[in-house]
């Protein structure tokens, strides 16, 4: 199943697709006009400067704030962030027996197809009850909710630690896991971003495999 990306102006996130359900999504999170906050590449390994450190932190600490979620590979580059965010499925605490057995074999959820409707009788959006139409708040714990919340408290911290003039890239961009083969071939390119940085520094289309 594919999932096209609907064009109408420019698009970040997939038409109906219901953010908070369960899977694995590879996201990318830009600084404002690439500028290069977060550190620098030497000998092929990023080294953080402060703010870079502070991004570090407060990305380690999502599921602190959202149960709901796990992180797996991720980097910090100098003028972005690549990471792989879980969402599991809602009221399942991943600190609970499911994660019993850490070294388990674990298999990547695979989505709903949005354009399945999951209740025709549902009076705000019959193709998906969970996504009301229209603008509406975030949805609580969704990717988005998390990744807001992230990119807010590194924009305070660095407020409060003399760095207000760190902004993020509006938005953010994000690919949506389909399986193991593709989980592997991200998490390769996440590990080996810091190698090839020479290499794609130059072309924003790099940054989004």
């Amino acid at each position: 199943m594919i999932v096209k990306r609907y064009k109408d102006k420019k698009q970040y996130r997939y038409r109906n697709y219901d953010y908070s359900q369960a899977g694995y999504y590879f996201v990318t999170i830009c600084v404002k006009d690439k500028r290069q906050y977060f550190g620098k590449i030497e000998n092929s390994k990023m080294k953080l400067s402060p703010i870079g450190k502070i991004a570090e932190r407060f990305w380690q600490e999502i599921p602190k704030r959202f149960v709901i979620a796990e992180l797996d590979q991720f980097v910090i580059m100098p003028d972005h962030l690549h990471g792989i965010v879980i969402i599991n499925d809602d009221g399942i605490d991943r600190n609970t027996d499911r994660n019993t057995d850490r070294n388990a074999p674990r298999r990547v959820p695979t989505p709903t197809n949005p354009t399945n409707p999951t209740n025709p009788t549902n009076p705000t959006n019959p193709t998906n009850p969970r996504i009301p139409i229209g603008i509406q708040p975030l949805v609580k714990n969704s990717l988005s909710s998390i990744i807001n919340h992230f990119k807010g408290n590194v924009k305070r911290c660095c407020n409060k630690t003399g760095y207000g003039f760190f902004f993020w890239q509006s938005r953010f961009h994000d690919r949506i896991v389909r399986n193991e083969k593709e989980l592997h071939r991200i998490r390769e390119y996440i590990i080996n971003n810091p190698l090839n940085w020479e290499l794609e520094k130059n072309n924003k289309n790099n940054l989004f495999i």
